[in-house]
């Protein structure tokens, strides 16, 4: 069940079509998702079907060609996608949101990624793992950025440096806009799930970046954009809250992807092992845990769409979301993340043992959850942490980014 609720935004029938669309590849998805994860990367089909339905350009500007359809939109097409294959959704929203990200930077840096390829992909890395001398016109840029997803399908990428003056201080965090041709890519990426991301690491040695392709990160988070087009809807949405909360959207899809799993298992008659049940649907034990794990996906997504309909009615109104409810939609993330890592633990316990065997897209599906539902952001102790210091008042933060 999808819930709307009636604060929502839809920016029209454009908008609208761009989850069916995404629902309409599940079926592609799904049969390549074992491809994609034995081949630690988006398998091209895949790459090709979601650049030719569009769902690459969800965020980019309309005046590139791009959807720039609303937060809530975005969400729904990635839960869709993470029916199919958790590693194609990720993908997509990682770039996605970088792609929304390049919408905040000034004209001149958009026209740079977009004007040439409109169908450029942008990967990134919030951390400024790197180092930086200030030189005329922008910084030299050195240094390793790790869990690069979507970076072997990106043309760009949107990289976290120090911003320093000419003695070296450091004055700023900013996001450097770099070319990917520019970099080098190592194949770091070795994990027990999401594989098929190649979340690898990106690599600069003394790459120049010219000033006006340097976004004030410690600005953004405040709001201050340096777009140009500041009637661009889209382009007013709280930094972090963006940020975070589309990497809740995927863990509500891989939830519901495990429970299309058991109740098609449930329908062709499955039994329980060492029991009188014949058919598990016929025992309460089954139907309680099946009932329980929807209404927690149910619970997930509600939380998801509410948080994603405060973005759009907070930028709508052309007003930044105020700090404490920046703070919740944090602790929404990780709420979305617990809740379906909960469902997707009880469909387990409802499919039983036979779920870890490998011809089985449960253990996948777990796998997938269980590392996506660990991303930083996510943390959901760290989120609850920093809402409660903020329902409170109490000014000093476990971390800038809120």
């Amino acid at each position: 069940m999808t819930t709307t609720p009636a604060h929502s935004h839809r920016t029209g029938t454009e908008d609208e079509t761009l989850p069916a669309r995404a629902a309409a590849l599940v079926p592609l998805l799904r049969a390549n998702a074992a491809r994609t994860e034995e081949g630690r990367r988006v398998v091209d089909e895949n790459i090709e079907a979601l650049t030719g339905a569009g769902l690459f350009r969800l965020t980019v500007p309309k005046r590139f060609g791009g959807h720039e359809a609303d937060v809530r939109t975005f969400l729904q097409v990635g839960s869709e996608l993470a029916r199919g294959c958790a590693s194609t959704a990720w993908v997509a929203t990682l770039v996605n949101v970088c792609n929304w990200m390049v919408g905040l930077y000034p004209e001149r840096a958009q026209q740079e990624v977009w004007g040439a390829d409109p169908h450029a992909k942008v990967c990134g890395v919030l951390a400024p793992n790197a180092t930086s001398k200030a030189v005329d016109g922008g910084q030299l840029v050195s240094g390793r950025w790790g869990f690069a997803s979507g970076s072997l399908h990106s043309q760009w990428a949107s990289l976290g440096i120090p911003v320093v003056d000419a003695s070296g201080t450091q004055t700023d965090q900013g996001a450097a806009l770099i070319p990917m041709e520019e970099l080098t890519l190592e194949d770091t990426w070795y994990v027990a799930g999401m594989r098929g991301t190649g979340s690898n690491t990106l690599v600069a040695d003394e790459v120049f970046v010219p000033d006006h392709r340097i976004l004030s990160v410690t600005q953004a988070v405040q709001g201050n954009y340096a777009t140009e087009h500041k009637d661009e809807t889209l382009y007013r949405s709280a930094l972090v809250p963006v940020l975070a909360l589309v990497l809740a959207a995927p863990q509500v899809g891989m939830a519901r992807a495990g429970m299309e799993v058991v109740t098609g298992s449930l329908a062709k008659g499955k039994g329980i092992s060492y029991t009188f049940y014949e058919r598990a649907a016929d025992s309460p034990s089954t139907q309680i845990q099946l009932a329980e794990a929807a209404h927690l996906i149910d619970t997930a997504e509600l939380h998801l769409m509410r948080a994603a309909g405060d973005i759009d009615d907070w930028a709508a109104k052309g007003e930044y979301m105020p700090f404490t409810t920046r703070a919740r939609v944090r602790m929404d993330t990780g709420y979305v993340a617990r809740r379906s890592r909960e469902a997707l633990d009880l469909l387990l316990s409802i499919q039983g043992a036979g779920s870890f065997a490998e011809v089985s897209p449960l253990q996948r599906i777990w796998r997938d959850q269980e590392t996506a539902g660990r991303h930083a952001v996510i943390n959901p102790a760290i989120a609850t942490e920093l809402y409660g210091r903020a329902l409170l008042g109490i000014e000093e933060q476990v971390t800038p980014l809120i």
